[in-house]
């Protein structure tokens, strides 16, 4: 018989002698006395689940969680439905969420809307139950209401957020009365960053920074336009921040998208200072680095792997080394690796062994109901080598361009299929073996879809 999990205050999502304590979806009944986590050979997931707002796949309806233990997880026998019982994340859209690395708390900051900024944490109790942690702050007054950050991989002490805000300088050539004349000369692009305390929940840290990229490049009309996803090197003493460059045509100062894609570049400041920020350039990828929703750059073997994306020549996996410039001798195309065009890539993970999931699009992908289909894929940072996971099933509908995590247990990876309005599974990758495990069942309603583990 299928197993239902259904709406009531505690869940228990044991492991015990006799077996799975599930609710049946005819009689749920709640466990008077939940034990307080999953046994020692388990550990929480958290499935992730954003409700469609006002178009298919948008994820502006709100995010909604609910934890199952990992054996759990790998049980297609499992059925679990987030949006009819799952934890409301205060977020107007989707919550930018993180997990602690053994999974029983849940890290949020909201975004947008009248509590964007608000940095509260839970502690996961399985189902729905997730009880919040002390008071929460507000980083809003630092880096806005729509902030973005990320955990720090430092033993769950720290998070970061950034932000940038950019305005473009003329001459005043130009009468009082016709500014038109004024000559465009660069744009000041000032970037801010705050560290928070994850544990007793205070900001510790804030600094503001002038970018400049070089005189020719500003010349020419580019500026950083976006940052996000600071990562902390091996040292613990330099933060990178992935970047964004926009261009305008220097003539006129008006936007412009015909321009050439400039080689990737990434922010480098010091850390804990968060002071002496300078910009490095890939000599291998071009396009950007600071992601979308998920983690885009992980330290791996006292060096950091970063994806770029919107490159002409497909996404490539880049490397930083331990003297905070990036390793050109590092080649790993994406493209070349799966023997595809136009590999974009949409999220990944690492496991420790250097073997890590990605999500991407290429090519090849339909147009779903909310975008470009998305595939998974298993890659090896030390073989530069990536094979397309076909035991997951793809359809025009599954997106992933959301896609936020992944939940690295040993070296299985966590993730969730399920098509926009449509409904899914969790999988679970072997990443030594490359063996995939079907999981538990997630049930999806209309224009909805799935954002990650946790």
């Amino acid at each position: 018989m299928k197993h239902t999990f259904k709406n009531f205050q505690k869940l228990s999502a044991m492991i015990l002698a006799s077996g799975l304590m599930i609710a049946c979806s005819e009689d749920p009944v709640p466990n008077p006395t939940p034990n307080p986590g999953p046994d020692e050979d388990s550990r929480w997931i958290t499935v992730a689940a954003a409700r469609m707002g006002d178009n298919p796949g948008d994820g502006n309806g709100g995010t909604l969680i609910f934890s199952i233990s990992s054996e759990e997880a790998k049980d297609p026998t499992v059925s679990i439905a987030p949006f009819d019982n799952g934890f409301i994340v205060p977020s107007n859209r989707t919550a930018r969420l993180q997990s602690s690395e053994d999974g029983n708390t849940i890290f949020n900051i909201s975004y947008a809307g009248d509590t964007g900024g608000q940095y509260t944490k839970y502690t996961v109790g399985g189902g729905q139950t997730f009880t919040q942690e002390g008071t929460g702050v507000s980083i809003a007054p630092y880096v806005g209401s729509a902030p973005r950050w990320i955990k720090l991989f430092d033993g769950d002490q720290t998070g970061a957020a950034v932000y940038v805000n950019t305005e473009a300088q003329f001459d005043d050539n130009g009468t009082p009365d016709d500014a038109s004349d004024d000559t465009y000369l660069r744009h000041e692009a000032t970037m801010g960053v705050v560290t928070l305390n994850l544990v007793n929940s205070s900001i510790i840290e804030f600094q503001e920074s002038s970018l400049a990229l070089s005189i020719e490049e500003e010349a020419m009309g580019y500026y950083i336009s976006r940052i996000d996803m600071p990562t902390l090197n091996a040292a613990g003493d330099k933060l990178y921040i992935g970047a964004r460059l926009s261009k305008v045509d220097p003539a006129t100062g008006e936007s412009d998208r015909e321009g050439e894609i400039l080689p990737a570049k990434t922010i480098v400041l010091d850390y804990p200072s968060l002071l002496n920020p300078t910009v490095i350039t890939s000599g291998v990828g071009h396009g950007n680095t600071n992601g979308y929703r998920s983690i885009n750059s992980f330290e791996f073997n006292g060096s950091v792997y970063q994806a770029n994306q919107g490159d002409p020549n497909g996404s490539h996996i880049l490397k930083i080394d331990a003297n905070n410039q990036y390793d050109d001798s590092y080649v790993f195309s994406l493209d070349d690796a799966l023997g595809v065009e136009d590999a974009y890539i949409l999220a990944w993970r690492p496991a420790a062994n250097g073997k890590a999931v990605v999500a991407y699009r290429d090519a090849s992908s339909q147009e779903g109901a909310a975008g470009a289909q998305g595939f998974f894929a298993l890659v090896d940072l030390n073989a530069r080598t990536a094979q397309k996971i076909t035991d997951i099933p793809y359809e025009p509908d599954f997106y992933l361009f959301q896609y936020q995590g992944f939940v690295v247990d040993g070296t299985d990876i966590y993730l969730t299929q399920a098509p926009v309005g449509k409904n899914g599974n969790i999988y679970v990758v072997d990443t030594e073996t490359g063996e995939v495990t079907l999981g538990a069942e997630l049930i999806n309603v209309d224009g909805s879809h799935y954002i990650g583990v946790f």
